[in-house]
C-alpha cells in the first residue's frame, strides 16, 4: 500500500488572502491609487525579479539584507537574479532605463520577498505600496507629505485588517 500524499500548502512564511480580508486589500489599493492619481502619480509595474545588481547597488553584498534575507538564484543562462525585496530599487532602475519625462512621479503596489524567520505579522512574501519622485531636486511639496496622507489613508482603510 502506498503512503498518503500530503496536501499542498502555502510555503512557510507566506499566506493566502481570501475574502473577506481580500476585500480590505482591494479597498486599500483603490484608496491609495485614487490619492496617487490625484497628486499626479502614475502606476509603474516592474518585474518580480531583477538582476541582483539592482539591489546590491543600494545595500551592498556584505549587508545582512543581501546575505540573509534576499532570494537570489541563477537562471539557466548563469545570470544572477533576486526576487524583489522592496519596490524602490526596481522603480529607479526603470527610470534609468526608460528615461521618462521629469519629474517622474510613480506609484506602485507590489509583492516583495524577504527570507526572514517567520513570526507574527511578518511574512516572506508581503505587499508594498509606495510612491517615488525622480528626476528633480525640487520637491518642496515633498513626497513626505504625500506619503503621510497615504499612510493616513492606508491606516484608516485597513482598520480591522488581520495582522
Amino acid at each position: 500500500m502506498s503512503e498518503p500524499v500530503a496536501p499542498f500548502q502555502a510555503p512557510v512564511g507566506t499566506h493566502d488572502v481570501l475574502a473577506p480580508d481580500s476585500a480590505l486589500w482591494e479597498g486599500l489599493l483603490a484608496r491609495f491609487a485614487e490619492r496617487a492619481y490625484r497628486y499626479g502619480f502614475s502606476l509603474v509595474i516592474n518585474p518580480l525579479f531583477e538582476d541582483v545588481g539592482v539591489f546590491l547597488r543600494g545595500i551592498g553584498e556584505q549587508s545582512d539584507v543581501f546575505r540573509k534575507e534576499m532570494y537570489v538564484f541563477e537562471d539557466r543562462g548563469e545570470r544572477r537574479y533576486a526576487l524583489r525585496p522592496e519596490g524602490t530599487a526596481s522603480v529607479v532602475r526603470a527610470f534609468v532605463q526608460h528615461q521618462p519625462t521629469t519629474p517622474w512621479k510613480a506609484w506602485y503596489a507590489t509583492p516583495a520577498f524577504r527570507y526572514e524567520r517567520p513570526q507574527a505579522g511578518r511574512y516572506r512574501q508581503h505587499n508594498q505600496l509606495g510612491v517615488e519622485v525622480l528626476g528633480t531636486d525640487d520637491q518642496p511639496w515633498t513626497s513626505r507629505s504625500l506619503r503621510w496622507r497615504m499612510v493616513s489613508t492606508t491606516t484608516s482603510a485597513c482598520d480591522g485588517c488581520a495582522s
